[in-house]
């Protein structure tokens, strides 16, 4: 097993503080009286996936932080991130059920809990699933590349695939 780093400790802890946070809003049924219990308020979800894409954005922070002129390549570490970007954009997609499609271009928006996906993403819903798979599936190579340039190579396409979908699934204001 692998020791967790300090930094990478802090994370997790946020991401869980946030994600308790999230289910124990959802668990008062009072709070929510019209919703149904059978699913976390859309709210909610839109909170997770916001969480789950900052720990993406961590990792690839600390990847590209790397990779940057001047800076030191440590492969093992940057493969250990690129592992765990891969598993996170594995359950990315389906964070986006359809009733968190809420975008409204004459909303004050929370940036915590309103959501930035472009409807377009719920219309093609099988194109946003197929880039989040591609995406996974190149920061899964970069987990397995096995020398300095072949990561590089990896994490370069990794970058243009995310900004890619951003271009078309991501609203900016």
């Amino acid at each position: 097993m692998t020791a967790v780093r300090p930094s990478s400790r802090a994370t997790v802890r946020a991401w869980l503080v946030g994600l308790s946070l999230a289910v124990a809003a959802s668990a008062v049924p009072d709070a929510l009286p019209a919703q149904d219990q059978s699913k976390p308020p859309p709210k909610d979800t839109i909170f997770a996936r916001k969480i789950l894409m900052n720990g993406i954005s961590d990792n690839m922070d600390e990847i590209e932080g790397m990779l940057e002129p001047g800076a030191t390549l440590n492969l093992a570490e940057g493969r250990e991130h690129a592992d765990t970007i891969s598993i996170m954009l594995m359950s990315f997609p389906h964070l986006f059920p359809p009733d968190t499609n809420q975008w409204a271009t004459t909303v004050d928006r929370d940036p915590a809990l309103d959501t930035y996906a472009s409807p377009d993403l719920w219309t093609n819903f099988q194109d946003f699933y197929r880039r989040a798979s591609e995406a996974s599936k190149l920061a899964f190579d970069a987990a397995n590349a096995k020398s300095a340039d072949e990561f590089r190579a990896q994490v370069a396409q990794l970058r243009n695939t995310c900004n890619s979908c951003h271009a078309i699934y991501q609203k900016s204001d």
